[in-house]
């Protein structure tokens, strides 16, 4: 069991094979002892250190002045009795006031993982990968129960966190917030790390020292959103890729975060994360309960790049589910960029019929295909096919794809409706608004309101129609707006603030019953491209479009910073045309393809565009993508060279047996009379000796990594070259 308790000393102390994570029962307040490096724990009562503060610190216990819960490192505290640091929850009981003081009632240690009810969350497929303490926390005057849980990866070094509040009592309560997780550190010698950005310009890799205060990271856009991502990190000063200690935070949430650090006067860190408390409010009711997202919390001794391949691995493995969970995915071409809303069957075939000569494997039919689409204005929730465009249907379409010898795949964008659309003029009610006031347009749509059933359910048949009418294996679905006017026509005015995460429970519960009805089909989230990359989403579609910039040099800090908490299997990328639709900018074939290729990779272009030079250069790139994608979509990913500090940028992905690995570098603008450089490689066996595919030469793992390999002379700005070496 990798949970004790130790009774004489009320101590619980979380181990997993490099990892201890331990809380102390305090007077019944659970308060924090270590997380870190693995260490035994027969000393671990002597690690919180009491001391009188001033008066300003106030004392719950007055014959104990040395205990104040504005000191004391506390795991998960309330609001209002003497901690002026920011509390993890807040209730408002009847009286309108917010006191809470929940101490230490029961707790139960078991094997095995518990799933969250209606949310995604990390699973374990034996009960023996991992081991689950529940700890129960009592308000008897609010009679209020807060279950904290936590559970415990054996193998994967990750501790997942999550919280559920139960009513116990006669009299409504009001949950004001309700956070998923709290660490308090004992300095604030860190520096924190996040993913932050905007739409074509995602997760750029943000890093800072803490400094006195608050500082934060936070969506209040209805959705995870391109401006941040539910994760932060604290390192250690000096921390790389290689060294220093890592202590990561993901939210497995697709909604509205807040992930913040709070450095106090004493100079004491504490870390916070959940649903966003701003405009939240949950009315909670005698007999009912409410469960917050779960936490995922790793810990690295061995700088970013261990913290990143656990992710990778737990994500990858025990977060992402289904048929496609393990198996690499085909290469596909998307019609997006090639024809936007102008085709036909006929041109949709053509593109398809050279696709099918070059290799690839999927053709993607995007936005266009129903009701009266010709532009983004109109017929989102009209998904019924174009005759118009499809005089024959998406049935003749899809069998003239497939008697190519081609999969088939469609887009979709099931959450939004059109103002100018049937479904809105039969059903106004049903998108997000509030009475009397404007309904905000964002591209010419509405979002509907999935806190409704009837909505979900609708939504769900339409799709679910769609699905079974022609043989689809592949969906990308879309979503391209965030929240305005968030408010539903169905909940009372005492629920109104619940209507975003009541949309999101919607959401998953629709999610949740279309990809486990239809196991066959892969599907792609995506929201505006990256607007929406998060744990939440990956838990029902294993992959995810990365960016709506296609563009090769952008997708360098892109794909980078995405690497920080997310696996390689769940990167979408593709080749597009040039000059590059978002930046107009010129990149080789080759560099585009190369950067593609460190994802799931697909072009997005009119290849009946191509030269026959061009064409040729494709059948090679797809060619060697189908001989390493096994190794890129599920090896473990090392990053060399950083995007964000120079003009090169280089990573890697190793064989989990470290048979064989590709390295991909990549130099945006050339320098004259540049250094004769090496790249000094990771994760390979310093025993084994490996030999170059593309020159024939061997080299020891030793060698690669202590000497590096020689980077050859490249001419001229955006330059690439991917090694391929099997031992």
């Amino acid at each position: 069991m990798s949970i004790q308790f130790h009774k004489a000393e009320q101590i619980f102390h979380l181990q997993s094979n490099h990892t201890s994570y331990a809380f102390q029962l305090v007077k019944g307040f659970p308060a924090h002892v270590y997380w870190g490096r693995a260490i035994r724990g027969n000393q671990l009562a002597r690690i919180i250190q009491y001391r009188e503060r001033a008066s300003f610190s106030p004392n719950p216990f007055p014959s104990e002045r040395m205990i104040s819960l504005d000191t004391i490192p506390l795991e998960y505290p309330a609001y209002g009795s003497g901690d002026f640091r920011h509390p993890a929850y807040q209730i408002q009981l009847p009286n309108g006031t917010t006191i809470t003081e929940a101490l230490y009632r029961q707790h139960r240690i078991y094997s095995g993982k518990p799933k969250l009810e209606g949310l995604p969350a990390t699973y374990v497929e034996q009960d023996a990968e991992a081991d689950t303490l529940e700890l129960e926390l009592f308000d008897p005057i609010a009679e209020l129960t807060i279950l904290l849980t936590y559970t415990v990866f054996n193998e994967h070094d990750a501790i997942t966190r999550s919280v559920r509040f139960i009513n116990e009592g006669a009299q409504d309560l009001n949950i004001l917030r309700a956070l998923s997780l709290c660490v308090d550190f004992n300095h604030s010698e860190y520096d924190i790390l996040h993913l932050s950005g905007a739409w074509t310009r995602e997760r750029h890799i943000e890093r800072r020292a803490l400094a006195s205060g608050m500082q934060a990271v936070e969506s209040r856009r209805g959705s995870s959103s391109h401006q941040q991502n539910p994760f932060v990190a604290l390192l250690s000063k000096g921390a790389n890729e290689d060294h220093g200690d890592v202590f990561g935070f993901s939210l497995v949430y697709s909604g509205s975060f807040v992930a913040q650090a709070e450095v106090d006067q004493f100079r004491t860190t504490r870390v916070s994360m959940g649903i966003n408390p701003f405009d939240f409010n949950w009315l909670l009711q005698p007999g009912t309960s409410f469960q917050t997202p779960e936490a995922v919390m790793v810990y690295s001794p061995n700088g970013l790049g261990q913290m990143s391949r656990t992710y990778h691995k737990l994500y990858r493995t025990r977060l992402c589910r289904g048929e496609f969970r393990d198996s690499t995915r085909p290469v596909l071409v998307n019609n997006w960029e090639a024809t936007y809303f102008n085709f036909t069957a006929d041109k949709i075939e053509s593109i398809a019929k050279v696709g099918r000569e070059l290799g690839i494997e999927l053709f993607v039919l995007d936005d266009g295909w129903f009701g009266s689409r010709n532009s983004d204005n109109s017929s989102l929730g009209d998904w019924i096919v174009d005759i118009q465009k499809l005089p024959n249907g998406l049935e003749d379409l899809v069998q003239r794809v497939r008697n190519l010898n081609m999969q088939f795949g469609l887009w979709f964008e099931p959450e939004m409706i059109s103002p100018d659309s049937e479904l809105y003029r039969k059903h106004p009610d049903w998108c997000l608004h509030v009475p009397d006031y404007r309904r905000t347009e964002a591209r010419q749509q509405l979002i509907l309101d999935f806190s409704r059933a009837d909505v979900c359910e609708a939504i769900y048949s339409m799709i679910s129609n769609v699905l079974k009418s022609a043989p689809i294996t592949y969906v990308k679905w879309d979503m391209n707006r965030n929240m305005t006017e968030i408010g539903s026509a169905l909940l009372p005015a005492a629920r109104q603030k619940e209507t975003a995460h009541r949309y999101m429970l919607g959401l998953y519960s629709v999610l949740e019953k279309i990809t486990n009805e239809n196991p066959h089909i892969l599907f792609e989230s995506c929201s505006g491209g990256g607007g929406r990359f998060d744990p939440g989403m990956l838990y029902y579609m294993p992959q995810t479009w990365t960016s709506d910039n296609s563009d090769a040099v952008s997708r360098l800090k892109i794909q980078y910073g995405t690497s920080i908490v997310y696996p390689t299997s769940t990167i979408g990328a593709h080749v597009s045309a040039v000059p590059n639709h978002q930046v107009h900018r010129m990149t080789s074939l080759d560099m585009r393809a190369h950067v593609a290729m460190s994802g799931n990779f697909g072009y997005e272009l009119d290849l009946t565009k191509f030269t026959e030079d061009e064409k040729e250069a494709v059948k090679d790139q797809i060619e060697l993508y189908k001989e390493i994608r096994s190794l890129v979509q599920f090896g473990d990913f090392y990053r060399l060279l950083s995007p964000f500090e120079g003009e090169e940028t280089a990573w890697m992905i190793v064989a989990e047996d470290k048979s064989e690995a590709m390295v991909a570098y990549f130099r945006v603008l050339a320098e004259p009379n540049d250094p004769l450089n090496r790249l000094k490689l990771k994760g390979l066996d310093p025993n084994r000796d490996y030999t170059i595919v593309e020159d024939g030469n061997t080299y020891g793992g030793d060698h690669l990594m202590y000497a590096g390999l020689v980077i050859p002379e490249l001419k001229g700005d955006f330059q690439s070259r991917i090694w391929r070496m099997r031992s």
